[in-house]
């Protein structure tokens, strides 16, 4: 029973080496810049304030001064996730349950950088460098939960040189290349096969691949002071290469594929008067093409049970506003529903305690000079209690369960970003 324990149990090591709870649906990130925070990312395929706009719809590029146009942003994230238990049972009946596992959060920061030129006057060409899935999830060692993962760290980054074109004064598009790279690493326990009594081993998976995709953008100017945005930005399939080790075995080169899903927004956004302007927008993300991940090893034979997400697409909606306070104040305000991507208690991994989430957010622009300009933005996110009945197996059928994780996810996120911008 203990060798078939230690060959299913490994399957987490993908449930959360790939993701990380980053507060939009599923595992994505949303921190891109301290303008969309500052408003819940509300309308943001359509504000165009600033060089950010290069991720949210880079057509917005041709409403940017011409020149070229900088902007660096810095987000801190500080997530909060408490589980706490409710009937684990001992897997295989015999090894302890454990602990809660504390606070599987923590703070991190997420930089960004945009660049905008103006090579013609209707011509526009930029690049932007940022984190999409950036997370860090760890429970402590006695955590209930730990035969299904215990810690993770994922990063990928974004390269994505985009042109933008003003057809006429109405309308611009956009056209961009995503290059995108992953980094992950993932550690969980191995139960002991000595018995209950001996410490836990433990079982971890690195990996990285590259992957290329594109994005489309274009804004419409409906009348002067109303213009529409919409953005799409392609799926990216990552052919995951890396090493699977464990307690009391030799490592063993690994694969996955991994498909990040695509993005469409719809936004709007309409200036009332000198003062004051609304934003809204509608954002869908593909998340149903990622059902399953399925590690084998070089020869081909299956490594691991296939880790089955079971995800389901989703959508936020976001509303916000800005008033001009004066030459140099904008003040923001946004809120924003993001509905969660996992479908049932037992899809939901303990990494990924996806739920349903509201933002509230709020923010400013301070005009430091004609050329300079400061950014701030502070969001808090309400994450509805998600809860897990995560299924263990003792082997790489299905069959039978060893033990399934039960309990609940309290989760909730801050957000603090800052970004300078500047133009010359």
């Amino acid at each position: 029973m203990h060798k078939k324990l230690t060959l299913r149990l490994i399957p987490a090591l993908i449930a959360v080496a790939f993701s990380g709870s980053a507060f939009a649906a599923a595992f994505q990130l949303t921190g891109q810049s301290a303008s969309g925070v500052g408003i819940a990312n509300a309308g943001a395929a359509a504000a165009a304030e600033d060089t950010s706009t290069l991720y949210y719809n880079p057509a917005g590029m041709t409403y940017l001064s011409e020149g070229h146009n900088i902007s660096f942003a810095t987000t801190l994230l500080d997530r909060s996730t408490r589980f706490t238990d409710e009937g684990t049972n001992r897997l295989a009946g015999v090894y302890p349950v454990g602990g809660n596992g504390g606070d599987g959060g923590g703070l991190h920061a997420v930089p960004a950088f945009y660049y905008s030129y103006a090579v013609a006057p209707q011509w526009r060409l930029g690049l932007a460098v940022n984190p999409t899935f950036a997370d860090e999830t760890e429970y402590d060692k006695n955590f209930a939960g730990r035969y299904s993962g215990l810690r993770t760290k994922i990063r990928i980054v974004n390269v994505n040189p985009s042109v933008a074109y003003k057809v006429n004064d109405a309308l611009s598009v956009a056209f961009g290349i995503n290059f995108a790279k992953a980094d992950v690493e993932f550690n969980q326990a191995v139960p002991s096969a000595l018995g209950p009594t001996q410490p836990d081993g433990s079982g971890t998976l690195k990996g990285d691949a590259t992957g290329w995709g594109y994005n489309l953008g274009a804004m419409y100017q409906i009348t002067k002071d109303t213009r529409v945005g919409l953005s799409y930005r392609s799926k990216i399939k990552f052919d995951l290469e890396g090493d699977k080790t464990q307690t009391g075995q030799a490592t063993r080169s690994i694969y996955a594929d991994l498909t990040m899903p695509d993005t469409a927004s719809l936004a709007l956004r309409h200036q009332f008067n000198d003062k004051w302007a609304a934003l809204a927008d509608f954002t869908w993300t593909g998340w149903s093409k990622l059902q399953k991940l399925e590690p084998v090893y070089s020869d081909g034979s299956r490594a691991v049970a296939p880790l089955r997400y079971n995800f389901k697409d989703t959508y936020r909606v976001g509303l916000g506003a800005t008033y001009q306070l004066n030459d140099q104040w904008m003040l923001r305000m946004g809120v924003a529903f993001d509905k969660g991507a996992v479908p049932d208690d037992a899809s939901r991994t303990m990494t990924v305690p996806d739920q349903d989430r509201t933002w509230l957010a709020l923010g400013a622009k301070w005009k430091i000079t004609p050329k300079a300009s400061l950014d701030v933005g502070y969001a808090h996110i309400f994450v509805k209690e998600a809860r897990t009945a995560r299924n263990v197996y003792g082997s790489t059928a299905e069959t039978p369960v060893v033990q399934t994780v039960r309990g609940k996810f309290e989760t909730s996120v801050d957000y603090l970003s800052l970004q300078l911008n500047y133009a010359f």
